[in-house]
């Protein structure tokens, strides 16, 4: 052994001098591990037994960072146990499953004491003291019953501490940084504001009131026997994505990583540069080692489930005094989000099960239509003698699919810009970050919407797993179209041809064929109403949202039918169709405890930008 690792040893041997429980690091030292590996190891695995330690150390023993001097950041949280944590798993399940994830969904239930902070790996048992000598400081004074408050706006959702207990928690919080300071040589920062326990953060403001009936059926006003526990985490990875491993996966080449089931992988997503379409590259908490995955073989994990619990205090007068010294360590790496095995609360299901999962509508305009830009004579812009499609401008798309009657039926059925096709990309994009769970997509036989459909699809990853359907039942009110007949537009057969994921399946409201030239206001509101009863009734079943892409018409007479408000007057609606945008939107969520539909916040913001006019380099020649 060195002499800085005898150094080491001896100081680490001298804390547990006089403690009747052995050293955790000797056994693992008479294995032939050096000193500073083997602790970095102990708190890595939350110091809980010399053999979890010495098969870390074997799994990594090809990890570059094993011999690099990085500590465990460590934090403290105060977490409820009992009934009160069954009433919180649930909501956690069903508020996941009716509103998607959100932040708080990334860390289990949980009250904070500390800012996560360092602590040097040989000095980790005496935070296990700090926290043993200040919960029983505070034990005495520490409330039987923590009143909880529900406090809810746009953006959280959350129990609030008040009045005296909030103090007194604060004033544990304080004494495990005092002590922390004295006994480890750690700076902690306790938590001295708004004590709180979240229940959603982050969320889509549509879903506030769903969230708000679901926490209301928590009712926390019973008794709860608290538990202050002591979590560590990597901090080289905090802000790195984590991904959880499905399927075993064997090596290909010498730069991939190894993946058994369970293996957590970080992610670094602004480090991808050099991974191909459908692997990433990421590092393995098993191994510590660094490579490329097949991202396929992968789900993505929360937060805290890389997280290791250390130790525990609860505070309860009940129990002895000598079973809460350190509190038993957890065998579990994290809180699991699984039933418990206690009889649960009828009540509470019972409340929770009242509230019924919604459906949404959201109802889409099209993206830039090129004609819009380049005008009516768009087509003879891009058009060879001899019929072919050119690109003379970027903002005309690269290429214009196949059509059985050649390029001139694109005239009044025109595909959408450069710029539309970013614009479409673009919400998508917002989409999938919104969290929303699309189940379904409809469209109007226009080329233009079924693009923007499929682009959306694209950006969600569910061009695959979801069908378009087409609805000519919501095409455009057919008199403002061009011409005495209603335009010819792509047929099923055509519209797959063009690798467009459409179903053959569907059987729309109103056939193509059925669409009637020039026909008045009250046909047209009247088809989208039939056509948007026949959507809904075709999705009986699907929880999440259906989307509808058509034209900016749509956003009202596909909308009005479901609110059950009459169609407007005519000159009303033309006025408000010509304000509508590229990729507006409208949406509506089904309420079935009143037995209507309202119309909400879309999930996503407006796209706004200015135009780009067009520019002639040939005007910059001397004399021009």
């Amino acid at each position: 052994m060195a002499a800085g690792e005898t150094q080491l040893y001896a100081k680490v041997s001298n804390k547990h001098k006089g403690r009747s429980t052995p050293s955790l690091l000797d056994p693992l030292l008479g294995m032939g591990f050096p000193a500073h590996t083997a602790l970095k190891a102990l708190a890595a695995t939350g110091r809980k037994t010399a053999e979890e330690a010495s098969n870390w150390l074997r799994c990594h023993r090809d990890d570059p960072s094993l011999d690099d001097p990085i500590p465990q950041e460590y934090a403290l949280f105060l977490c409820p146990t009992g009934s009160l944590l069954e009433r919180l798993q649930e909501f956690w399940r069903e508020s996941k499953s009716q509103c998607t994830k959100n932040r708080a969904h990334e860390v289990f239930p949980h009250i904070t004491l500390c800012d996560f902070f360092t602590c040097e790996d040989h000095k980790v048992d005496c935070l296990y003291e700090a926290l043993k000598r200040a919960g029983d400081r505070i034990l005495g004074s520490f409330p039987s019953v923590v009143p909880l408050v529900l406090h809810s706006s746009i953006s959280y959702l959350g129990f609030f501490v008040n009045d005296s207990p909030a103090d007194v928690i604060r004033e544990f919080a304080i004494m495990f940084a005092t002590e922390a300071s004295v006994l480890a040589d750690c700076t902690v920062k306790p938590c001295t504001k708004q004590l709180h326990l979240t229940l959603a953060h982050k969320f889509y403001p549509h879903h506030q009131r769903t969230l708000e009936q679901l926490a209301r059926a928590i009712r926390p006003g019973h008794g709860c026997q608290w538990t202050a526990v002591l979590y560590s985490r990597d901090m080289r990875f905090v802000h790195y994505q984590t991904l959880r491993a499905l399927f075993q996966y064997k090596p290909q080449n010498v730069d991939e990583l190894t993946l058994s089931p369970g293996d957590y992988i970080f992610v670094d997503p602004t480090q991808q540069e050099e991974a191909s379409e459908g692997w990433v590259i990421g590092i393995s908490q098993r191994t510590g080692c660094r490579g490329f995955l097949p991202e396929n073989y992968t789900e993505q994990a929360s937060e805290s489930d890389t997280w290791v619990k250390h130790r525990t205090y609860t505070f309860s007068l009940a129990m002895d005094l000598i079973s809460r010294k350190d509190g038993e360590a957890s065998s579990r790496r994290n809180w699991e989000l699984y039933p418990s095995q206690t009889p649960r609360d009828i009540s509470s299901i019972q409340a929770l099960q009242a509230t019924i999962a919604r459906r949404s509508v959201l109802v889409v305009r099209h993206g830039e239509r090129v004609d819009q830009i380049f005008g009516k004579s768009w087509l003879q812009q891009c058009s060879t003698p001899d019929g072919k499609y050119y690109r003379p401008d970027l903002n005309f798309p690269y290429s214009l699919p196949r059509r059985s009657n050649g390029i001139k039926d694109f005239e009044n059925d025109p595909p959408l810009s450069s710029c539309g096709i970013f614009q479409s990309r673009m919400a998508g994009e917002a989409l999938l970050d919104s969290g929303i769970r699309v189940t379904s997509v409809f469209t109007s036989p226009a080329l233009r919407c079924v693009q923007t459909a499929r682009h959306i699809l694209e950006e969600l990853k569910l061009e695959k797993r979801i069908k378009i359907r087409v609805e000519p039942g919501i095409f455009e009110w057919t008199k403002w179209e061009s011409g005495k007949t209603t335009p010819t537009l792509m047929t099923l057969d055509e519209l797959k041809e063009a690798n467009f994921n459409v179903s053959t399946d569907y059987r729309p409201a109103f056939p193509l064929a059925s669409l009637l030239p020039a026909e008045s206001y009250d046909e047209y509101v009247e088809r989208c109403a039939v056509s948007v009863g026949r959507i809904i009734s075709a999705c009986p079943q699907d929880v999440g949202v259906i989307l509808i892409v058509s034209h900016g018409s749509a956003l009202d007479s596909c909308t009005r039918p479901l609110l059950g408000l009459p169609p407007r007057d005519s000159g009303d609606f033309a006025q408000l169709v010509r304000k509508i945008p590229s990729l507006g939107m409208c949406f509506c969520e089904e309420n079935k405890e009143e037995g209507k539909w309202e119309l909400v916040n879309p999930p996503v913001k407006t796209l706004t930008h200015g135009s780009n006019s067009a520019f002639n380099w040939r005007n910059w020649l001397p004399g021009s």
